[in-house]
């Protein structure tokens, strides 16, 4: 348990882009503090550390996961590598976030449960969207009822990059294609919202690597709500959401998944409320936030995020990928 009296100690593990702007993020929280680096080079670890001043840079994560002064790690190596850096910190007794997608497949994630909670230690996907404060405030709207039964709900994601085989999204051996980046988000939302889905239908076009460019999914559910969800990487989407009941809507302007504002809608079409907040920084600091919440606390997870949903979410990311034919080469045909 960390005390209530001193910050947070991250260790960051990877240093790239999502990396970078965690750390920065951290720094607009007053009660965490980002100690330390992991890479997998010396040369890297000191390049990250440098650029934000932190005393301690590591040439191994497992030199990271060592550290006596670091209290919580946060995983963010490309996708392939998450179950590997995760399961060797928790084999060292340490905390861990770490990014989405929380593995590549339901099976890497429940086996990262099952030790998180044999060890008696913290675990959360870095589910980010899910902390922040428009998002809050939806879940307290959808825990009075204020929308009635719910029908459905429509969320897309979906981003331009040019077709380099070198980016990271399209390499297959990096876990990449629009689903596992970008579509993580609308499906987690869907997930948050309308739970486990019973049924998934989904289709896809491939990008010029072979990993997904465009998938489409449609999600159904036990009380007959249906959730539409699109992603992709192939051109630039509104990135908007909807979340539609018997009584009212809440419409999520862009970018529904970064901190933004929505409307809640009557049947009748009559404004019922405007979500409008001012926000520093991206958005990345309140799961951080949480963690420390939950550690302090001696939470093992959070309930905002809980480990079985995240396991569930795989599962559902997995049925996708069976139906459109994506495998990695890492899980072998």
């Amino acid at each position: 348990m960390v005390s209530s009296e001193e910050p947070v100690r991250w260790g960051i593990v990877g240093t790239g882009h999502i990396a970078s702007a965690f750390v920065a993020d951290l720094a607009l929280l007053p009660d965490a503090e980002v100690v330390a680096v992991g890479s997998r080079s010396q040369q890297t670890a000191d390049a990250f550390a440098d650029r934000f001043g932190l005393p301690r840079r590591h040439p191994s994560y497992e030199a990271l996961f060592a550290d006596p002064d670091v209290d919580v790690v946060y995983v963010s190596t490309p996708h392939p590598g998450h179950y590997p850096a995760c399961a060797l910190a928790l084999d060292a007794g340490k905390p861990v976030l770490c990014e989405k997608p929380f593995t590549l497949n339901a099976g890497e994630a429940a086996q990262l449960v099952s030790q998180a909670r044999r060890s008696n230690l913290f675990l959360m996907e870095a589910m980010w969207t899910r902390f922040l404060p428009h998002v809050v405030r939806i879940r307290e709207l959808l825990a009075a009822g204020a929308l009635g039964e719910l029908s459905s709900l429509q969320a897309d994601h979906g981003q331009w990059f040019p077709p380099d085989p070198a980016n990271r999204l399209f390499a297959p051996e990096l876990g990449g294609g629009a689903l596992l980046d970008l579509g993580i988000y609308p499906v987690s939302f869907a997930s948050m919202v309308l739970g486990t889905p019973t049924a998934v239908t989904a289709v896809s076009t491939p990008a010029f690597t072979g990993v997904d460019g465009q998938t489409s999914m449609l999600l159904q559910h036990e009380n007959g709500s249906h959730a539409v969800l699109n992603t992709t990487s192939l051109a630039r989407t509104p990135t908007r959401a909807a979340i539609v009941g018997t009584e009212a809507r809440i419409e999520i302007d862009a970018t529904w998944y970064a901190p933004t504002t929505f409307s809640v809608i009557s049947r009748d079409d009559v404004l019922v409320e405007r979500f409008e907040m001012p926000h520093e920084g991206r958005g990345l600091r309140h799961q951080a936030a949480e963690v420390g919440r939950c550690l302090r606390a001696g939470e093992l997870e959070s309930p905002v995020m809980p480990l079985d949903e995240t396991v569930a979410i795989m599962g559902t990311l997995d049925e996708v990928r069976r139906q459109i034919g994506l495998v990695y080469p890492s899980e072998g045909a």
